[in-house]
């Protein structure tokens, strides 16, 4: 191989890899448990030597430039953890955060677990439309939705609201929730029959 191709080899390397650097990141935010080397690698159609060794680049990277978060390789895949230094600041916000609005996305999804309860989370994305895992970790982090079983059909864990939800809307019961007729569209049953 000449100097010339072996510099447009390195080139190749060296601009596919921030693009492979940047799609590991986002799938990686995403996930709720820690997705196997080679299960990103057949997402991103790339060679799986290829997609563990960015792994462990990233991985390094964070540490090295003292990341309040942390890429880790545990239980056959990798995720992000935030770090063991920052558990106490980390603790205190979440705890705090209580005291802190929802995010419309927060409420949208509160919402949608109030009114269909007891609801997986895909049912919630479906209604919303979007991705709702990482709000309903919030919402039950917060303590205002908990898991309540799983769905006999698809082995989904199912959520409902507790009974702190109720306490902080000052209802009695869930038959205290306003109706929903008067804030629908008027054609929500052809939206309905279309999901």
């Amino acid at each position: 191989m000449s100097p010339s191709e072996s510099e447009h080899v390195d080139d190749t390397t060296i601009t596919a890899r921030p693009d492979l650097r940047s799609a590991i990141e986002a799938i990686l935010l995403v996930v709720d448990e820690p997705v196997a080397e080679v299960t990103l690698a057949q997402v991103l159609e790339r060679p799986t030597g290829e997609v563990a060794a960015v792994l462990r680049d990233l991985s390094a990277e964070y540490t090295a430039a003292g990341r309040g978060f942390d890429l880790r390789e545990v239980g056959g895949g990798w995720r992000f953890y935030t770090r063991a230094d920052y558990a106490q600041v980390v603790e205190r916000f979440v705890r705090d955060g209580q005291q802190a609005r929802l995010t419309q996305a927060a409420l949208e999804t509160l919402a949608v677990v109030a009114y269909r309860q007891p609801v997986s989370r895909a049912r919630v994305a479906a209604v919303r439309g979007v991705n709702s895992d990482g709000v309903m970790r919030t919402l039950v982090a917060r303590g205002l939705v908990e898991e309540a079983g799983t769905d006999p059909e698809s082995q989904a864990v199912l959520y409902r609201t507790t009974s702190y939800f109720l306490e902080r809307l000052g209802l009695r019961d869930l038959g205290e929730l306003p109706e929903l007729a008067p804030f629908l569209p008027d054609d929500v049953e052809t939206l309905e029959e279309q999901k």
